[in-house]
């Protein structure tokens, strides 16, 4: 038989509120004739397998095992996925596969092993699934997804609050299922933390409406990146606030580094882009969630390289840069963002301005930075 075949559409739905995404999902598989959902249990893994299931609206259709790979659980549902969704695009009766992610799987990874590795099936959509009176608790954890009994592979060191945090920011819909318990702080939070999503309730029907919506992968990897990342600007309502803090001046290392606990604290979820005055060609990322912050060296800054590897960046990267150009340091800049109930504004701002170098040691230079004490070696430079 010859002719073009349309891929099998995926939407996946993703979060740490159990309840909420099942209800989610079982929405979706009654609003949209002829889906199934496909879930993979990851909470087997102590006893070397996952468990998956296939459902539709009136119940169980499949389930079967699947064993870990290299002692890991994601990478087990990784092996598994493609070749469920090549299986249920072959058979031709499944119009959308609903892909409920287990409750620390960030959906990033699987959108991108299915664009990369499936030649019959395409992501269209991604929610993240949301109980209101849940995020400002699951933000707010600091503790190691090990110890919440979510972790899903030995070496996983994420925690709970950073891997709710990127579930929420990555996906374009949020389906946030009514709880009478809800004030106008958690509204305001979830509106904060990604005020580009869509947000629906899972009892209005409109979700089923956007599951054929489409999904770029490339451009959703983009908008998370450190260094072209589309971060939320200023806001306050119902007394959650956004600050946006945007500086050209480097950090002076040691002052920072001594901030650092204080600053991981002062926001319920804080990331962006940094640089230091003894590190200027390195791009450093800022991540922080439940007090736990991550700094980690995403490479160079554009304006570090030579004109050639302009022709080699993505368009995305070269559209940040552009926006962030600074006559003197280039694209390299301070773009950090703190959201929270009852955030210290001034107090915020005034701590990481002083954190930057003074005039005087500014006026030193690039010769002068290299004599600051380099705090960050432990924290960035592997260990040999």
């Amino acid at each position: 038989m010859s002719g073009h075949r349309t891929k099998l559409p995926v939407v996946i739905v993703c979060g740490l509120h159990a309840e909420a995404r099942h209800e989610v999902v079982e929405g979706l598989l009654r609003d949209v004739p002829h889906s199934v959902a496909l879930h993979h249990d990851l909470s087997t893994a102590t006893g070397g397998t996952v468990h998956r299931t296939l459902r539709d609206a009136g119940g169980t259709l499949a389930s079967g095992e699947t064993p870990l790979v290299n002692d890991c659980a994601c990478c087990a549902l990784r092996e598994d996925l493609v070749p469920e969704l090549e299986r249920l695009a072959e058979d031709g009766t499944t119009r959308l596969a609903v892909l409920e992610l287990w409750d620390s799987v960030e959906p990033k990874s699987m959108a991108e092993v299915i664009a990369a590795h499936s030649d019959a099936a395409e992501v269209t959509n991604v929610f993240t699934a949301v109980d209101p009176t849940l995020v400002l608790p699951c933000l707010a954890n600091g503790d190691d997804l090990a110890e919440a009994g979510l972790a899903a592979a030995p070496a996983d060191r994420r925690t709970v609050g950073d891997t709710w945090a990127r579930q929420m920011e990555y996906a374009p819909v949020l389906a946030v299922v009514p709880n009478p318990a809800a004030d106008d702080e958690d509204h305001a939070l979830i509106r904060q933390l990604n005020p580009t999503a869509r947000q629906l309730t899972s009892v209005s029907g409109g979700l089923s409406r956007l599951v054929f919506a489409g999904f770029d992968v490339e451009a959703a990897a983009a908008a998370q990146h450190p260094a072209c990342a589309l971060l939320p600007q200023e806001a306050e309502e119902a007394g959650v606030a956004t600050l946006v803090w945007r500086r050209h001046r480097p950090f002076h290392p040691g002052r920072l580094f001594d901030a650092l606990e204080e600053l991981s604290c002062a926001a319920t979820r804080s990331r962006g882009r940094f640089w230091l005055a003894d590190r200027p060609d390195t791009l450093l990322s800022w991540d922080a969630a439940g007090g736990a912050l991550g700094v980690e060296n995403t490479g160079p800054w554009l304006a570090s390289l030579p004109d050639a590897a302009w022709s080699l960046a993505p368009p995305y990267r070269r559209a940040a840069a552009a926006l962030d150009w600074h006559p003197e340091h280039g694209d390299r800049c301070q773009h950090l963002v703190f959201v929270s109930p009852g955030l210290d504004r001034h107090g915020l701002t005034a701590l990481l301005d002083s954190c930057l170098l003074t005039e005087e040691a500014y006026g030193s230079g690039r010769e002068g930075w290299k004599r600051l004490p380099a705090a960050f070696d432990a924290l960035l430079d592997p260990v040999r």
